[in-house]
């Protein structure tokens, strides 16, 4: 090969080497450019994508914190749906006929299977129920609107039930307790929801008399008034309240349960009850349902007696107690020939310390010293004399009683003794009894225990004791009621075998008070007249009264009630909000 040659093909691989180099250098500038920084291009977009996503992830839990913050504000304390609710009752269940019931156990549940036009809320005030409202003209017509109501059948509730009740309350052959309020009072049913009430004369408190459970005409108006306790009715009633009956299983035998099994009415005006059955049981004797409770067969028991109540064994219960309107009194025969004279009834009383008679029945009870609350009218009520033996040693001195070793005799030397008369089974009665003796002894005064088997059913309290007022005293409890209107417990009108006023009282001045009482709407002139009432009846002394009472009920600590924020009526006001009872409390949406 020439030199030319070889230096031409060297001039070639140069130009070949120097193209290589280019190549590879415009190669890797590509790289760099396309790819490299493309790369790094993504690492910086996966970083924010990171940023954005950790972003969204906070927003995210934000949110949620925030949800459930709203979520617990719109949520409270409330009832747990469902559940079984037990109660136990003293007593027995012979009917379910509201208009027949007479034990606790009847008449307990006929307040959660009827209704009435008026009830009595958990702070003890009147309000309305079947009735919707309510005009009064000259203060002797009444006249009711009812509300939309319907009976557990479907029909619908109307004014012709509501005279149908108060025409079978009236007549005799149905042998109904409430008869006695409503025999001058006549109904009439002016429309299907406006119903009349007239009245003979002006009644003060009359609305507290519109309390009675309503029955169903379309269900009985072919039973006949005389065959009511034997209808198939008074085993399986149709009400209007908020439970309807599901099943009833009742027991001649007093060792036996009663029970009667209710399910909510989903037809009921106002609320549905949160619980899927409310079962009561009606046990025949105090020592059954403490038996019960300790065993945990029950959520509840009703009408144990303040000491029972307070040594239940069990720590799953805890006891509650609720003021009464009702008023334990040691009755005073004012007939019976040791207590005819007012004067020994008088020294009677100042030998009797009501506060130690008190401490020995509970802590719980209240003091009571006159026929009627204090709650019941807005005046302070006197009181009654304090403990003092001189001064009733100098009352019998001055009635004609002598005093010899230790004894009171009277003029024709018979001693000062005194029978005591009280239903056996109670045993803060007992205790009275027992105190009593201890405190008249003092003054030189016997006293004599007669104790009344009322769960026997060979024994008729009514028919032996009350009604032939059979005794010199009579330790008795009385239902006062939210009215002062007392005309029937001491009113010589009802000193007779179908009255009430069981001391046999009578006095003139008393008798125009009460009636005054009841005849003024005006507050302040109606509790003057019960003022004027009180000083006297202090003053006969026809009976000592002793304290108010007390209702015990025991709950299981899992349930959950609406306790009471006033004094009761009766302890059956217990269910005023019975369809907020449950068996538990959970968390649950407010309602907006």
């Amino acid at each position: 090969m020439s030199k030319a040659s070889k230096g031409k093909l060297r001039l070639g691989y140069k130009r070949l080497a120097l193209r290589v180099k280019h190549a590879e250098g415009a190669t890797q500038r590509h790289a760099s450019r396309f790819i490299l920084r493309r790369i790094e291009n993504v690492r910086l977009v996966m970083t924010e994508i990171m940023i954005w996503l950790a972003a969204i992830a906070l927003l995210i839990a934000g949110l949620g914190i925030q949800y459930s913050w709203n979520s617990q504000g719109s949520k409270k304390d409330g009832a747990k749906s469902g559940g079984v609710y037990v109660e136990g009752v003293i007593g027995n269940i012979s009917t379910l006929n509201p208009l027949l019931a007479a034990s606790e156990p009847e008449q307990a549940v006929s307040r959660l299977l009827f209704s009435s036009l008026y009830n009595y809320d958990v702070t003890g005030a009147l309000h309305t129920d079947l009735a919707e409202s309510m005009t009064v003209k000259d203060d002797k017509v009444y006249t009711i609107k009812l509300r939309n109501a319907v009976w557990h059948d479907g029909k619908k509730l109307t004014a012709e039930d509501v005279v149908y009740t108060i025409n079978l309350i009236k007549n005799p052959q149905v042998r109904s307790p409430l008869r006695v309020n409503w025999l001058d009072i006549s109904a009439r049913a002016i429309d299907d929801s406006t119903v009349e009430f007239m009245l003979p004369a002006v009644y003060a408190g009359f609305s507290h008399a519109l309390t009675f459970p309503v029955i169903p005409k379309h269900i009985l108006q072919s039973v006949s008034p005389s065959s009511m306790r034997e209808a198939d009715f008074s085993s399986n009633p149709v009400g209007s309240g908020p439970f309807a009956v599901k099943r009833v299983q009742t027991s001649e035998s007093t060792s036996s349960t009663d029970v009667v099994r209710m399910e909510p009415n989903t037809k009921y005006y106002g609320a549905v009850s949160t619980l899927s059955r409310l079962e009561l049981r009606a046990y025949g004797n105090e020592s059954l349902l403490v038996k019960a409770v300790n065993s945990g067969e029950v959520s509840a028991a009703s009408g144990l007696s303040l000491s029972a109540a307070d040594n239940i064994k069990s720590k799953q219960y805890s006891t509650k107690h609720w003021l009464l309107n009702k008023g334990v009194y040691l009755l005073m025969n004012n007939r019976s020939q040791t207590l005819q004279d007012a004067r020994v009834r008088r020294a009677l009383r100042y030998a009797t310390d009501t506060s130690s008679i008190r401490a020995t029945v509970g802590d719980n009870v209240a003091r009571l010293d006159t026929p009627i609350l204090q709650s019941q009218i807005a005046q302070k009520l006197p009181a009654a004399p304090d403990y003092s033996l001189d001064k009733a040693k100098a009352l019998l001195k001055e009635a004609g009683w002598t005093y010899n070793q230790g004894q009171w005799k009277g003029k024709d030397g018979r001693p000062l003794a005194v029978a005591v008369t009280t239903s056996s089974g109670r045993d803060e009665y007992k205790k009275i009894v027992d105190a009593l003796k201890q405190q008249w002894s003092k003054l030189g005064v016997d006293v004599q225990l007669r104790e009344i088997d009322t769960s026997s059913t060979t024994t008729s309290f009514v028919q032996s004791v009350l009604q032939p007022r059979d005794y010199d005293a009579l330790l008795y409890e009385l239902e006062l009621g939210a009215d002062p209107d007392v005309f029937a417990y001491w009113h010589s009108s009802q000193a007779s075998a179908s009255g009430y006023n069981f001391a046999n009282y009578s006095n003139r001045t008393v008798d125009n008070d009460l009636v005054g009482g009841r005849s003024r709407t005006n507050s302040a002139l109606r509790a003057a007249k019960y003022i004027q009432f009180v000083n006297q009846w202090l003053n006969d002394a026809p009976a000592i009264g002793l304290y108010q009472s007390v209702g015990s009920y025991v709950l299981n600590n899992g349930a959950s009630i609406v306790e009471p924020r006033g004094s009761l009526n009766t302890m059956n006001d217990r269910y005023a909000d019975v369809t907020t009872w449950s068996t538990g409390r959970a968390s649950v949406y407010k309602t907006p």
